[in-house]
């Protein structure tokens, strides 16, 4: 321990450093973007707000995609603070209020950043995952890594009155055959809206940028605004590439987007935009999105991209410090010079519009049952069924074999060992266990096959060829017995408390108690708050394809209902 006298230096530094970054937060305050119905106004004078966007980041591909690897996390946080010295002269060239940035660092501190761009007026819709740490539309799982992910960038962003909102993901669902993953996603969306009203934030808006498939856009907008608000989005980012050098407001589809849009309860907003199968650009579109054809619906949108990189979509081009806008940019200041929207006042605005119907689900078009979506990711339930098993997987097994023993275990009898485990969005079955991690997942439906037996058939019940293992259990304190109860002995009961572990505390209990994994939708689980008793760390493991192959394995040996489309 430190001694008395560091300990109260510390603390007055603190707070001195404290009242510092407090006054210079204060002194770069811009007026908080807040939502009525379908549209954006400023909070304090109530003026609509209208995005005029660009998307800002380095080494990104969009669209749902890093250029990264599935399995590199790695990406450059675009909030750095000689970067933004160097571009906002020329945001403001293109009167840029607002710039989306798709993968931001939590750890870091954006104070000196946020500044600078409240001090230019502009505001940030920030996406919540990062590459290699996203929901796989491949695979879905929304799971306690992603939960203490998006729960850290809610903790540092959410200091910022120019942090406009949030996105829980981009274009996940992409064709109807992967619509499945929606639940998910609409899942983060819950949870991400509970934690920041349960942290006391300020209200900051939680939206999904989908992309423009004929096959599913009317069901992807309609699914996530329909049913419960508590779960809905808060606003609507539309991808859209439609609108294709000289193009028009009927030829584009813009026409018929907007009369979709004309009566849905969010606002919605273009959250890429700028075709490039004609280059230079020449946003020709931009006058008409912000004109009376379109603004009355449509709050603005964001253009792709500002840096020029391999997939042509850049405004500018960047070598160190030096900065050299093209024709592109040219062209799109000069189209965003003709925009005039002033919409209406927030205190004349009565929205008449309600939540849109569910869709139903459809073995060719929709996939995700409206309701109920995937439990509320919980490291200490997991950590706390985790101890109190007797079976377990062995510390030896390689994760890529993983695959191949859920198979093994969960076709063997009924396969009811595995309902605790279930993620099933199209039939709306969730185990109580399925947002936990793989080592967690294999180690219970071990345990479940274990604790079926009976006799001399229990001996060797726990082994399948040196794969599973006996540990000795622990005895559940008071938090864990309650939520074991509440999982049910076959984990297929719901369990309605809310995580305790979360945001920053989370992420920094799985990297530093089990390590964290890297790849997409990986999980990992380290020690719970002290209230649950001594916990044990639970291995991290990457859950990739495994969860879509042993589920293939189970419908296909024993009927398990999965719907594979």
């Amino acid at each position: 321990m430190r001694g008395f006298g560091i300990a109260s230096a510390a603390a007055a530094l603190v707070a001195t450093t404290s009242l510092f970054v407090s006054q210079v937060a204060a002194q770069n305050d811009v007026d908080p973007i807040v939502i009525k119905g379908s549209k954006f106004f400023y909070k304090s004078n109530g003026t609509q707000f209208y995005i005029k966007g660009v998307a800002y980041q380095q080494d990104y591909q969009g669209g749902g995609n890093s250029s990264s690897s599935e399995s590199d996390d790695q990406y450059t946080d675009p909030l750095q603070v000689d970067n933004l010295k160097r571009d906002i002269p020329y945001l403001k060239q293109l009167m840029t209020n607002t710039i989306r940035v798709y993968a931001v660092n939590p750890e870091n501190d954006h104070q000196e950043a946020m500044s600078m761009l409240a001090d230019a007026g502009i505001y940030v819709v920030a996406d919540l995952s990062q590459p290699g740490n996203s929901i796989n539309r491949n695979s879905p799982a929304w799971n306690d890594q992603l939960y203490a992910r998006y729960t850290a960038v809610i903790d540092e962003m959410s200091k910022y009155s120019n942090t406009l909102g949030y996105f829980a993901g981009n274009e996940v669902s992409n064709q109807p055959n992967n619509t499945d993953a929606s639940a998910f996603v609409k899942a983060a969306v819950r949870d991400s809206k509970a934690y920041i009203k349960k942290q006391g934030y300020r209200d900051i808006g939680v939206g999904y940028a989908t992309n423009d498939d004929a096959d599913i856009r009317e069901n992807m907008a309609n699914y996530f605004n329909c049913g419960d608000q508590e779960d809905a989005i808060d606003f609507w980012g539309y991808n859209i590439y439609s609108w294709c050098g000289d193009s028009s407001f009927t030829e584009s589809g813009y026409d018929v987007r907007t009369k979709e849009f004309s009566t849905y309860s969010v606002p919605v907003f273009f959250a890429e935009y700028g075709c490039n199968e004609v280059s230079p650009r020449d946003f020709t579109d931009t006058p008409v999105l912000y004109g009376d054809k379109m603004n009355d619906v449509w709050s603005g949108g964001i253009v792709y991209m500002y840096f020029q990189e391999d997939n042509d979509y850049g405004l500018v081009s960047v070598d160190g410090d030096s900065v050299k806008p093209n024709q592109d940019f040219s062209n799109l200041a000069s189209q965003l010079s003709k925009v005039s929207a002033t919409g209406t006042q927030m205190s004349a605005y009565n929205p008449t519009a309600s939540p849109a119907e569910c869709p139903e689900v459809s073995t060719s078009s929709w996939a995700a049952k409206a309701t109920p979506l995937p439990p509320t990711p919980n490291q200490e339930l997991c950590s706390c069924m985790y101890n109190s098993l007797k079976c377990v997987i062995s510390s030896d097994v390689d994760q890529d074999n993983y695959g191949d023993l859920f198979g093994t275990v969960c076709g063997l009898g009924d396969g009811s060992q595995c309902d605790g485990i279930t993620a099933n969005a199209t039939t709306g079955n969730y185990g109580a266990y399925s947002m936990c991690n793989s080592t967690e997942q294999i180690a219970f439906v071990l345990n479940q096959y274990y604790q079926a037996q009976s006799g001399s058939n229990q001996a060797s019940a726990c082994d399948f060829d040196g794969s599973a293992t006996t540990k000795a259990t622990q005895a559940p304190g008071a938090t864990c017995s309650s939520l074991l109860q509440m999982a049910g002995s076959a984990g297929t009961n719901s369990v309605s408390v809310q995580p305790s572990v979360t945001g920053a505390g989370a992420a920094s209990s799985e990297t530093g108690g089990s390590g964290s994994g890297s790849g997409s939708d990986s999980d990992s689980s380290g020690s719970s708050s002290g209230s649950s008793g001594s916990m044990t760390a639970v291995p991290s493991v990457e859950f990739g394809i495994l969860p879509v192959a042993f589920m293939a394995t189970v419908a296909a040996v024993s009927g398990f209902g999965m719907l594979l489309l």
